[in-house]
């Protein structure tokens, strides 16, 4: 298959460069990534990932945490207590 069509995108430096240090650490190139990403698009006939749009409860959650309305503050020693609960609950 000849390679003969160009894809230009912009995105953030660092997660380019933190990208291609694991692309390096796998042996490949960025191009031969994206065409693997490409390739899985093309089989799975869509986005070879799950994408969700949130329901209204979450999006409204998710809008209020945004602009720290409704914020719940936990103390560290208040998250050991629940976990440690939890774990003795399941044994």
């Amino acid at each position: 298959m000849a390679l003969e069509a160009t894809i230009r995108a912009r995105c953030d430096a660092e997660l380019k460069q933190s990208a291609e240090a694991i692309f390096k650490q796998l042996g490949i190139s960025t191009s031969q990534a994206i065409n693997m990403f490409l390739a899985k698009v093309k089989s799975e006939n869509g986005i070879p990932f799950e994408l969700k749009i949130p329901n209204e409860k979450t999006a409204k959650a998710m809008n209020e945490a945004r602009l720290g309305i409704n914020m719940e503050t936990v103390t560290l020693e208040e998250l050991k207590t629940e976990f440690e609960s939890q774990k003795s609950a399941q044994h």
